[in-house]
């Protein structure tokens, strides 16, 4: 009966959140479990090249360290925001979600080529966080009942604590810089005088995320849908007021 209740909780989540989350467990496991070794998945341009050695232009985004707080914390960050994310502003365009990923992904595995970074999950993630908070700008957060500010604060409040961590601040800041160019790409320059949408969503990745058009497409600043299992809001606070962990 549990396996019954979790596996129909587990297929609720939406398609491109659960494959990527489950990837990153999986990969963390299998490493755990001594199946890989993280040699055999972080980013090295020479053994891709050279070796042709692709599948670590994946793997660089599925392993976010040995299980611990490091990884957990990420993880649930990672679910929460991608899930929200997935059911709010891309409430019926999963293609388009998925081309946010490629996009966010492709960018990073360039900038990877000319910094030192070895894995690029914690930048994918922060990514993910600042497109949700910049979609989300007046909803009040609490960070470990430490502090209060609004949503489009929260990545540089994740810096700051990555920092605390001993996490390289680089790779916080190649996320928020790739988020903020895919932000300004689909939210902003499309809305300017003369502007217009330039990531186009291919027609076979509509055809096979999106065979039905969307009833509607909800506003970005309305986009605040709570995943199911989270309810993170402080009970006296408004609609619009969440906690964050």
């Amino acid at each position: 009966m549990a396996y019954q209740t979790f596996l129909q909780e587990y297929m609720l989540i939406p398609p491109v959140t659960r494959a990527y989350t489950t990837a990153c467990v999986v990969t963390t496991l299998a490493v755990q479990l001594d199946l890989v070794s993280p040699f055999q998945l972080y980013f090295n341009p020479i053994l891709i090249l050279k070796k042709y050695q692709l599948w670590r232009l994946i793997t660089t985004f599925l392993f976010f360290g040995n299980l611990g707080f490091n990884f957990f914390f990420n993880m649930i960050f990672t679910y929460r925001y991608c899930r929200m994310l997935e059911e709010g502003s891309f409430r019926g365009r999963t293609a388009d979600f998925v081309v946010m990923f490629v996009f966010g992904g492709v960018l990073m595995i360039l900038c990877a080529f000319f910094v030192n970074l070895l894995f690029l999950g914690q930048a994918f993630t922060i990514m993910i966080v600042y497109v949700w908070s910049r979609r989300n700008v007046f909803v009040r957060m609490n960070f470990f009942g430490l502090m209060n500010f609004q949503a489009p604060y929260l990545p540089w409040v994740l810096l700051g604590f990555s920092v605390l961590l001993g996490n390289a601040i680089s790779v916080d800041l190649v996320g928020m810089a790739i988020g903020h160019i895919y932000f300004f790409m689909e939210d902003v320059l499309p809305r300017q005088r003369g502007g217009q949408k330039l990531l186009k969503t291919p027609k076979f990745l509509k055809r096979l995320f999106d065979p039905q058009e969307p009833e509607y497409e909800p506003l970005p600043e309305l986009a605040n849908i709570r995943p199911g299992g989270f309810d993170w809001r402080r009970p006296n606070d408004g609609d619009n007021d969440e906690n964050n962990r």
